[in-house]
């Protein structure tokens, strides 16, 4: 009578499934035993060493596909194998990680999708007593920025710093926004568009530095792309943007990308 175990014994002993120890019979894992006079397969020591080898690798990570000509090799070609799938681990573990690191940024709302300098300057906007519609349009802005003009992106930042650090812009700013609830046609617009542009000329910062205003004109049909972002929701927005930028052209300002207000 042929000594051993049962495979649902031999499964028992592993942790895992009947199904799992038959898989890695298919895979030509292990061989399967020869059935004793009851018909049933008996796992002998053999048997179950080698699947314990199949499973500790497996559970390390290695494919299944790889197992077989792994167990055969020699020491040296073993070490080496174990190093790769190490390797590949390592990678996969940072993948993850990174991915993690995503779900907690989606948590919290913008920071999926924007850098922190981004989202401490929306976190200002609230502070500064800038309208929740406000704060949400140029947070569409900035996304957008960021992916259509990524070399002018950080000098987009540094402009936006910059116009929250000058109570006078803050104030035309609010303004603009208020003008929202104008007819389009009103004159009070064209008066806010030059008190807008003349606040740029007083304080050239607020336009941005060189290299970023290069970068944004370099981007002139992604920079229409995110100027007519929500353009049918905020016309008098668009409007005024529009006879800013022409005022400050005619001020000798060349090619001004100012983001919308």
């Amino acid at each position: 009578m042929m000594s051993g175990v049962t495979i649902g014994q031999a499964a028992a002993f592993l942790g895992v499934s009947v199904k799992t120890v038959r898989h890695y019979h298919e895979h030509g894992l292990v061989d399967e035993p020869r059935r004793d006079g009851s018909g049933y397969r008996r796992y002998g020591s053999d048997e179950l060493l080698r699947l314990v080898q199949v499973r500790t690798l497996a559970t390390a990570g290695v494919p299944l596909a790889e197992i077989g000509p792994l167990l055969d090799a020699d020491a040296e070609q073993f070490a080496a194998a174990l190093a790769d799938v190490e390797r590949r681990l390592a990678e996969r573990i940072a993948e993850l990680a990174a991915r993690r690191d995503t779900l907690h940024r989606l948590a919290e709302g913008d920071r999926a999708l924007l850098p922190d300098r981004a989202c401490a300057i929306l976190d200002r906007m609230p502070v500064l007593g800038f309208d929740p519609d406000y704060v949400a349009a140029q947070r569409e802005a900035l996304v957008l920025a960021r992916v259509l003009v990524p070399d002018g992106f950080d000098g987009f930042l540094s402009q936006l710093e910059h116009q929250l650090d000058d109570p006078e812009f803050i104030a035309l700013a609010k303004r603009g926004w208020e003008a929202e609830n104008w007819d389009p046609d009103d004159p009070r617009i064209e008066e806010l568009a030059t008190a807008m542009a003349d606040r740029y000329l007083a304080n050239p910062g607020l336009l941005g530095d060189p290299g970023s205003l290069e970068a944004w004109s370099r981007a002139a049909t992604q920079y229409r792309l995110i100027d007519r972002h929500r353009e049918e929701q905020a016309p008098v927005s668009a409007r005024l943007t529009a006879l800013t930028e022409a005022r400050l052209r005619s001020s000798g300002v060349p090619g001004p990308r100012l983001p919308r207000r």
